[in-house]
This record gives structure tokens, C-alpha cells and sequence, in this order.
């Protein structure tokens, strides 16, 4: 019985964190991930590789765009590329050299059997974070006018009295877990929802009080903004515009403004009132948010990010899938900072902004 390619990719994959550790030792686990600067194997973070569930072994370096499997991680690393000598290397290393066909079909079963376990454990693990998400949320304080997140928005420029609705995605709750912390503590929590309206993850923004009785960002953790949940193809409705229509019924006409941060789409939606007003959560998640045919006009209010290779890779290729579905694309970008919030903050007045401000993309 011969050993296939796919064989032993799956057989390298079913093994990723032992792998990952002989290949790229200077990495470091976040989550469900090992985090490498590049194939090179500095520190750092461009390059990601999936360590568990159905996607185990599945790399992408995010300032290249490289991408590819478990086999072709080992020839990345090791042989430039060469999945000849890659070929020859698994095989040593996972010990199939040698092996009777009874012990090969063994493995093979194995192999198949640990993938089905695995992409099961993914769907399970996935639909336990979404409850907890959404748990998190239906259980946080919904009128915000009067809470902590008035004043932390306050504190960024924002009066949210001045929308024309409050966003019923923003909620607030002094109980919020953070691991790092490894406590209960106050946060703004956002509900996250797909084109279908359904509540897939949620954002939380970990907040504390000021001697000077403001709300601000808490600066004690190294990430004061999470995501609960996988918000793949989410995002964050912070305003409906002039129709006030979920996206789904979006009217013909309906313009959209499409950003990455929940400060950065408020102060938009109280300079652009009647535009519809997304927060994607990441850049690299905007081409896969799923739109209503209605929508034609989308504004992409871009950060700042100078010479970000993998922000500019995610920005076109938003860009490309938006123009693939026939609309017209905008990008903007604020005078001042990182983003618009920054240019209000900088002139503590409304950013002035319309769809003119924007420039085409062709």
C-alpha cells in the first residue's frame, strides 16, 4: 500500500504542535494558534498556524500572503519551497518509512478517524463560544445613556445622544471575565451579527474609571478589546441611516460605511447621519462580510496604517470582492491619526464627511 501526499499531510497535521515547535521553536502560542514572524522563524507575529480542529496545519503569512498545509509548512521552513525534499523529510519524521501495509492501513484509519473527532470538536467548541457570546450580551445593561459606555464615548468625543438612535448593538456590564486579569471587570460589549441578523460573537471593550471619574480604555491589559466567539463574516451595526431598516431589507439607494473600530464608526455615523454605518471589527474581515444586493455604494473608511503590507493585502482584496459583486467602492481616510475618532478628538469637533470626501477606486 503506498503512501499518498495527502496521507502524510494529514499525518503531519494530526501532529501541528509538536511540528510546529521542532520547525519554529522561536514562535509562541496565542489561542489555537502559533504565531512566528515568518518561515524565516524570527519572533513575531505575521505568520500564523492553525494548531487544532479541521484547520490544523494550515499556515498564512499575513506580510507575504504565503499560505498552504502542514506539508507545505515543512518545506517552507526547511527546503525553500522544495515539497520533494519535504516529502522525504515527513516520511523520516513521522516514521513511515519501513511500514507493512497492515500497519499503514492502520494509520491511514487513524488519521481519518482523528479528523472526523476533530472537525466535530471544532463545530462543538464553536457553537459553546456562540452561546456564551450571546450570553454575555442578552445578559449586559441595554440603556447606555446612563452607564459607564456614555461616559468612555464621552471620553473619545462621542455623544452618543447626538446619533439618530442609540445603537441597540452597544450594551454594557460591570461582570465581564478577562483571562489575563483573571477577574470580573466592566466592559462595553457589542453584539456581532452576520447579513442574516444572527448573533454570531461578541466585542468586548474593557473599560475602567479615572481618578478624574472618566471612563477610558483599560490600559492595565495588553489587548483591552476581545472578541468572544468567531466573528467571521460579522460585524457591529452602529447606525441604519436614513431608512432605519435592518441590513437585510436595505432599500435600493441605501449607502454604506464600512470601518474597522466601534469609535471609529460612531464618529461617522454622527457626521453621516443617513449613511449605514458597520464596524467589521478587522480589516481582514471585511471581504467576508456578506451584503445585500441593495447596497451599491460602499464607503471603506480605512486606518492609517502607512506602510502596512498585510493592511494594504486586505484592503484590495475587499476592494476587488466588492467590485466582483458590481458596486462602487470609496476609500477615506482621516487628516489627523489612525482614524477619524482620532481627527475628531484632535479638532473636538464633528468630522465633516461625504461620500465626495471619498475617493473612487477604479
Amino acid at each position: 500500500m503506498q503512501v499518498t501526499v495527502a496521507d502524510i499531510s494529514t499525518m503531519l497535521s494530526q501532529r501541528t504542535h509538536q511540528l510546529v515547535r521542532e520547525l519554529l521553536p522561536r514562535g509562541v502560542r496565542e489561542g489555537s494558534e502559533w504565531c512566528v514572524g515568518s518561515c524565516a522563524g524570527e519572533p513575531g507575529r505575521s505568520m500564523k498556524i492553525h494548531l487544532q480542529g479541521g484547520k490544523a496545519g494550515v499556515w498564512k503569512d499575513f506580510s507575504s500572503g504565503e499560505t498552504g498545509d502542514a506539508l507545505e509548512l515543512v518545506a517552507a521552513v526547511l527546503f525553500h519551497g522544495d515539497k520533494t525534499n519535504a516529502i522525504k523529510w515527513s516520511r523520516s519524521w513521522l516514521g513511515l518509512d519501513g511500514l507493512d501495509p497492515a500497519r499503514l492501513a492502520q494509520r491511514r484509519r487513524e488519521a481519518e478517524q482523528a479528523a472526523r473527532k476533530a472537525d466535530a470538536d471544532a463545530i462543538l467548541k464553536a457553537d459553546k463560544m456562540r452561546r456564551m457570546a450571546q450570553g454575555l450580551w442578552l445578559g449586559a445593561r441595554s440603556d447606555i445613556l446612563n452607564s459607564p459606555v456614555a461616559s468612555y464615548l464621552g471620553g473619545r468625543c462621542i455623544d452618543i445622544r447626538l446619533l439618530p438612535r442609540v445603537p441597540g448593538s452597544l450594551r454594557y456590564t460591570d461582570k465581564c471575565w478577562n483571562k489575563e486579569l483573571k477577574a470580573e471587570v466592566p466592559a462595553m460589549v457589542a453584539q456581532i451579527s452576520n447579513g442574516a441578523g444572527e448573533h454570531i460573537a461578541t466585542h468586548r471593550t474593557y473599560i475602567v474609571r479615572g481618578e478624574d471619574g472618566i471612563w477610558r480604555k483599560d490600559k492595565r491589559l495588553k489587548d483591552s478589546k476581545l472578541s468572544l466567539g468567531s466573528f467571521r463574516g460579522g460585524f457591529i451595526t452602529l447606525n441604519r441611516g436614513a431608512s432605519n431598516k435592518p441590513i437585510a431589507k436595505a432599500p435600493a439607494g441605501d449607502r454604506l460605511i464600512l470601518c474597522e473600530g466601534i469609535e471609529d464608526g460612531l464618529t461617522l455615523a454622527l457626521a453621516c447621519p443617513e449613511h449605514r454605518v458597520l464596524a467589521g471589527v478587522s480589516l481582514g474581515n471585511f471581504m467576508n462580510i456578506d451584503l445585500p444586493s441593495a447596497i451599491q455604494d460602499i464607503i471603506i473608511a480605512a486606518d492609517n496604517d502607512g506602510e502596512n503590507a498585510q493592511a494594504r493585502a486586505a484592503l484590495d482584496k475587499a476592494i476587488a470582492r466588492f467590485q466582483a459583486q458590481g458596486r462602487r467602492v470609496a476609500v477615506a481616510r482621516s487628516e489627523v491619526g489612525k482614524d477619524f475618532n482620532d481627527q475628531l478628538q484632535a479638532r473636538s469637533a464633528p468630522v465633516l464627511f461625504s461620500f465626495s470626501d471619498a475617493g473612487a477606486v477604479s
